[in-house]
């Protein structure tokens, strides 16, 4: 191998996940700038480099050096030390303060944050705060880079090293030396299949006891993370000898070692075996908990019915209708007449059946009563829709339950069965959304004899989270439960909510507006004609037809992530597009996607110290690189809520100019537009069609075949979810 040193000019392209870089090296006695390929974890420009790699000639780019090891080193040069402390790395630096440091302390200016960090207050305008700041954050760099080469033998990525970093602090290295399946365990996103890669590289036995109960305990997570509360034990452990890659010889053993370890677990109470019928089935422990406690806070609640007595319940129906100014349908006065003596009610209907008008009929029931009622929605922006649409207060459920963090106790909810909530009605919409685990936490923080009346489309997509709890709510038949169907006269003008209920009966679409001109179907096949049609309506058409705004009026959907009209290469091409790269515009790069301000970005995490939960849509407003920060305005009940965000919490954000279906969910847009393509056959199901339709508040927008149109409306295989919620409520 040949050597090769210079100073990183420039990084032309870099894969987070693969380290693979393309960059320009100035070389001490090379005239112009060398082309370097290969892998450099985490490279950052101004850097000195030591390269041992091979000269290439490319066809296309030419002569290259490319890398096979690389050694990195801190700048030494003035312009290499600038460049380097400019490059964002270090929190308090941007670009002037970088050039107050070098043309201070000159070649000395990394030691001095080393080794001198209060030596900085020599410089004008730099406070004890800020030294404080750049001292922390060069000092975790420099672990951090200790980590991310550690873990650059064992093939693991610098994001994750980063991440692993992160969670398990300057212990990193001792702590993964002596277990690495810790890993899989504690670092949240870091998984089995990393840990055991790690583990193997370092010799530990394919069959070492640790490494079956991660297995296990890997397979179960990855399984909630499908949707499923438990599995059946048959099927866990056929999927840990596919995990574990047993040889041929010895699969007995491994199967006697995977029922031992099984065992193991289960006496740690770690996890829980329960019986359905003949089959076992195994839960993470919180699971099984919190699906035993659902089960049995719901019965209780609906047994102890406090019945409202009314001397004429027609006469208080009538003054509830002139109250509300309107006229109930009998479903609507059947759900009013529940409520009167029900513990719990389920309310359910699809678009334009009235649930929202029915709410504020048994607002106003309560409110004859006197009764203190709270309105709660799994997301922000089903909670604002609730409070606009009601004319109350509503809150998130994670606000309503206040959830929050304290010294030693983690993440928890303050309002709990020590410390119920203050009402005697609460109201949850879109429960389609809410999984086992918070509609556990919501029920615990309920006083006794208080309502409960959970309203949502049974029909939709279910929670992205474990369980399908609406759905064996109203299955278990322990419930009252009322669905409204009738399809009020002023929605029967909505072509959007006509073909919502086609669709959902297995019906084609009208596609040719013979309703109203709110249903559109544009026929197109190439997914790149699509993708240009797509991005012409967003940035051009809409915006001229009715005004639209491209970002906040319009939300493009799409079933997959991947394939030329999935929602990462929507939103590149829609970001070119709508928000354009421009010198007055600052951008940011992490993890593979450039930040630019002015972008309309995601959450797709919860971050409880942020209080910005999954699906959460905002607008990137503000980007500090001297600061390392970046704000976020999220829609609120009272308007906008500027969220800061530093770099690393930044991972947890997307582009939303288009999202998934399933992101959607508890969202509404004035115009929602959906490609429907065979390439997406995977995805094609009617639910999925059925939530995509009923997001759309004044406009649809279809395009693809209709073949693929009639595959999704005929699927209507709802993936099965391994939940025993309905047979514990019976």
């Amino acid at each position: 191998m040949e050597k090769l040193e210079g100073i990183l000019e420039r990084i032309t392209y870099y894969s987070e996940e693969t380290c693979y870089l393309v960059g320009k090296v100035k070389a001490s006695r090379a005239r112009e700038l060398i082309t370097v390929v290969g892998p450099v974890p985490g490279p950052v420009v101004g850097e000195d480099l030591t390269m041992m790699g091979s000269w290439v000639v490319h066809p296309e780019y030419g002569r290259q050096f490319k890398i096979e090891e690389c050694e990195r080193k801190a700048p030494t040069s003035l312009k290499g030390i600038e460049r380097y402390l400019a490059s964002g790395l270090i929190k308090g630096i941007g670009p002037s303060t970088a050039k107050q440091l070098v043309d201070y302390f000159k070649e000395d200016a990394l030691g001095v944050i080393e080794a001198e960090p209060e030596r900085l207050l020599e410089i004008a305008g730099i406070g004890e705060k800020k030294v404080k700041m750049i001292s922390e954050s060069y000092k975790k760099q420099q672990e951090m880079q200790d980590v991310i080469i550690y873990f650059q033998k064992y093939g693991v990525s610098p994001s994750y090293a980063a991440r692993i970093y992160r969670q398990l602090g300057d212990e990193t290295i001792p702590m993964v030396e002596d277990d690495p399946y810790l890993l899989a365990e504690e670092v949240v996103g870091v998984g089995f299949k990393t840990a055991d890669m790690i583990a193997t590289k370092m010799g530990l036995d394919l069959h070492a006891p640790q490494r079956v109960k991660a297995s296990l305990e890997y397979i179960l997570s990855r399984a909630t993370e499908e949707g499923h509360v438990y599995l059946p034990q048959e099927q866990l452990e056929s999927r840990a000898l596919e995990l574990l890659e047993g040889e041929a010889g010895d699969e007995g053993a491994l199967k006697k070692l995977i029922s031992a370890q099984l065992s193991e677990l289960v006496n740690g109470k770690k996890i829980i075996i329960d019986q359905k019928g003949e089959e076992d089935c195994c839960y993470l422990a919180p699971f099984f908990f919190a699906e035993n406690g659902v089960a049995s806070r719901l019965n209780k609640l609906n047994t102890r019915q406090i019945t409202l007595e009314t001397s004429s319940l027609e006469v208080e129906l009538s003054d509830i209708e002139a109250a509300c100014g309107v006229k109930l349908a009998d479903r609507q006065r059947e759900a009013l007449e529940k409520a009167l003596e029900a513990g719990v009610l389920v309310l359910t209907g699809g678009p334009g059946t009235g649930k929202t008008t029915t709410i504020n009929a048994l607002l106003e029931l309560f409110r004859r009563f006197h009764l203190e009622v709270l309105l709660a929605a799994p997301t922000g922006r089903a909670a604002k829709r609730m409070a606009e649409a009601t004319g109350k207060e509503a809150k998130t459920i994670h606000r309503l339950l206040e959830f929050s963090r304290a010294e030693g106790e983690g993440f928890h909810f303050k309002k709990n069965e020590d410390n119920p909530l203050k009402a005697h009605v609460v109201i949850v919409d879109e429960v389609s959304m809410v999984d086992i685990l918070l509609m556990y936490n919501l029920l615990k923080a309920l006083p006794g004899g208080c309502k409960l009346i959970l309203v949502g489309d049974v029909d939709q997509l279910p929670s992205v989270g474990p369980g399908n709890v609406l759905r064996d709510i109203i299955a278990s038949g322990k419930i009252p439960v009322t669905r409204l169907e009738t399809i009020f006269r002023q929605a029967r003008g909505s072509s959007i909510i006509v073909n919502a209920h086609r669709i959902n009966a297995g019906d084609m679409p009208y596609t040719k507006n013979e309703v109203a001109g709110d249903f559109f179907f544009m026929t197109k096949e190439d997914p790149e004609e699509i993708l240009q049609l797509i991005t012409d309506l967003c940035a051009r058409r809409l915006p001229r037809y009715q005004q639209y705004d491209s970002l906040e009026d319009i939300q493009v959907l799409t079933p997959m992530h991947r394939t030329l009209v999935g929602v990462e290469n929507l939103n590149m091409k829609l970001q070119e597009r709508l928000n354009p790269d421009s010198p007055r515009k600052a951008e940011l790069k992490i993890g593979g996607i450039t930040f630019r301000q002015g972008d309309k970005v995601m959450q797709v995490k919860n971050n409880y110290d942020l209080e910005v939960f999954n699906g959460d849509i905002g607008r990137l407003t503000y980007i500090d690189r001297e600061e390392g920060q970046v704000i976020i305005a999220y829609p609120d009940i009272r308007g906008y809520r500027e969220v800061i965000y530093n770099m690393q919490d930044m991972e947890e954000v997307v582009l939303a100019y288009a999202t998934s279906v399933h992101k959607s969910q508890g969202s509404e847009y004035r115009v929602v537009i959906l490609p429907v393509i065979t390439q997406h056959y995977i995805m094609l199901q009617r639910n999925l069609l059925y939530t995509a339709v009923t997001r759309a508040r004044e406009m649809v927008i279809l395009i693809g075949t209709k073949k693929a149109l009639a595959m999704a409306v005929k699927n209507n295989k709802v993936q099965e979810r391994y939940t025993l919620l309905s047979s514990r409520l019976q």
